[in-house]
């Protein structure tokens, strides 16, 4: 099975929790063990698991990887968006997830983030979810 949830973002740099939507496409499907798969298809937007209890996680996160990839740098690339394409490719286009008892196989603390580097944007998570 394959399904889309589609994201609006609201900012150029944004982490989406998409924790919830996930676990109503693995309720909807009836899995109870297998594997669900994330992918983000955008070179300028990636998937993270991390921390959602404390939202100054996320801000952390952020923080840092604006510090390390500036919006404005020495990039080759002229449409502007140069440091979007390299925060992307550190965050990854995708995560595997665990399915056990019909859930989401993630500690207790984790969330499944979309992470927006060149919004605001229209978005696409494809998701997979494979059946034991």
């Amino acid at each position: 099975m394959i399904k889309n949830i589609n994201i609006r973002t609201k900012s150029r740099n944004e982490f989406v929790d998409i924790t919830s939507e996930l676990q109503t496409l693995i309720d909807e499907a009836g899995i109870k063990g297998g594997i669900c798969l994330v992918y983000v298809p955008h070179t300028t937007a990636g998937v993270t698991i991390n921390e959602g209890a404390d939202p100054s996680v996320v801000k952390d996160i952020q923080n840092t990887l604006s510090k390390l990839v500036p919006r404005e740098g020495h990039y080759l690339h002229s449409e502007g968006n140069s440091d979007a394409h390299v925060k992307a490719t550190l965050a990854g286009s995708s995560q595997s997830i665990i399915i056990d008892g019909g859930k989401l196989l993630l500690g207790t603390w984790q969330s499944v983030f979309f992470c927006e580097f060149d919004g605001p944007r229209h978005r696409r998570v494809t998701v997979k979810i494979v059946s034991d």
